[in-house]
């Protein structure tokens, strides 16, 4: 067994990310309560003590892998260039990331399903979003130079655009691509959201 930590640390990295995706993939093909230790456990190859190492319950691990690539979306706004707008960044960042983040439409519309049926998934989702929200507002302060409220308020109002897209499009007959929906609200967020009166 190597001694090099940095090994030890991507190898841990790798069975986790293994064992996330074999959660995900076994609710999109079977329903949620086949989503087990032990089915997890042997889709990827380990002891289902492995897999209670890495996780407490089968929520977590479904929400694992979905949540570490929204906790990405602050480093990838971290690394536009300094002198960039924030919004000019978000914009530049968040429609491009948003397929990769998501998923397939079919996988998301029986996610959106499956958690409004289980509480404790529910649950972890909102803990990953705000997870993630608290991320993002670190960024938004480094790049704006705002403290206190203002950069958890973009934060909040940026990953409530993403869901709102992605919830759009998982669910409605559109043929909007989703990076372009993502893109139009962030839009509306950066104009203040006017709203106008209704047409007659």
């Amino acid at each position: 067994m190597s001694d090099d930590p940095g090994l030890r640390d991507r190898k841990k990295a790798a069975t986790r990310a293994a064992l996330s995706h074999a959660a995900w993939s076994i609710m999109v093909t079977d329903g949620l309560a086949a989503v087990t230790p032990e089915a997890v456990a042997e889709r990827v190859g380990v002891s289902s003590r492995t897999f209670r190492n890495y996780f407490a319950s089968r929520e977590e691990a479904i929400v694992d892998g979905w949540s570490r690539r929204h906790h990405a979306l602050a480093d990838r706004v971290r690394e536009r260039p300094a002198a960039e707008p924030v919004w000019d960044s978000l914009l530049t960042v968040l429609p491009e990331a948003a397929l990769e983040i998501i998923g397939s439409r079919d996988d998301i519309a029986l996610m959106i399903q499956v958690i409004t049926e289980s509480p404790t998934l529910l649950a972890h989702n909102l803990l990953a979003l705000q997870r993630t929200s608290g991320l993002l507002a670190e960024v938004v302060a480094e790049r704006s130079g705002e403290r206190r409220l203002v950069p958890h308020v973009v934060a909040g109002a940026v990953l409530a655009a993403l869901a709102s897209a992605v919830t759009y499009w998982a669910t409605h007959d559109t043929d909007e691509p989703l990076p372009d929906l993502l893109r139009q609200c962030l839009e509306h967020l950066r104009a203040g959201l006017p709203v106008g009166p209704p047409t007659p």
